[in-house]
């Protein structure tokens, strides 16, 4: 059966706009697969470990193949057991809000925790190769503004940029990206956003 990640990176939670529009997406999702199966993973509420220490050690006794210490395979099998659950997912759902042009610092954690050779990419003479080959991802991302002529995204958006990036660093090449903006401009702005980009989210859903 299918298997959803759903990464939430939200704090505001029942007056978020990108986890609302998340959850038409999943409910849809649900509807077609009524036996597929969902792993929320709230950011703010999930423990990350910390990556310095005994997990920084880790990681680069790894790279040289130099075996670990007991402390270091404690930190390293935790950032495993966090990342084999994204890995087991067929699909990857993102959904964030825009701070400061980018993701909030608990999405930025997850990823630099995860992201580790022979976790989720491996790398040789070729380069980075990323392991999640044949997954799924969709990200959904809420602004205030409207990236546009007076936020040109090559200037303002390391939102999506920096998902896309990091989908495809470990190995997703299948990206859906859907944007909920201008949810700063005013109640009846923010409620015609929202459902705009819920239809999309439905509609998005049938795909998958």
């Amino acid at each position: 059966m299918p298997h959803m990640i759903h990464i939430e990176a939200s704090p505001r939670k029942q007056r978020s706009a990108s986890i609302e529009v998340a959850q038409t997406f999943i409910d849809a999702w649900q509807a077609r697969h009524p036996h597929g199966t969902i792993d929320r993973l709230d950011v703010w509420s999930t423990p990350m470990p910390e990556f310095d220490g005994d997990a920084l050690d880790a990681k680069y006794a790894g790279i040289s193949g130099t075996p670990l210490s007991p402390a270091q395979a404690q930190a390293w099998s935790a950032i495993k057991t966090l990342a084999g659950r994204i890995t087991a997912a067929d699909l990857i759902l993102v959904s964030t809000p825009m701070w400061n042009y980018g993701i909030p610092y608990k999405l930025k954690h997850l990823v630099d925790v995860v992201s580790q050779k022979d976790v989720l990419f491996t790398f040789d003479e070729r380069g980075q190769n990323g392991m999640l080959h044949g997954k799924r991802g969709v990200a959904i991302c809420a602004r205030g503004v409207q990236i546009g002529p007076h936020f040109p995204k090559a200037d303002f958006d390391f939102q999506t940029t920096y998902l896309t990036m990091w989908f495809k660093m470990i190995g997703v090449t299948d990206i859906a990206i859907l944007e909920v903006e201008k949810t700063l401009f005013g109640p009846e702005i923010d409620k015609a956003s929202r459902a705009e980009a819920g239809l999309a989210a439905r509609e998005l859903a049938a795909r998958y």
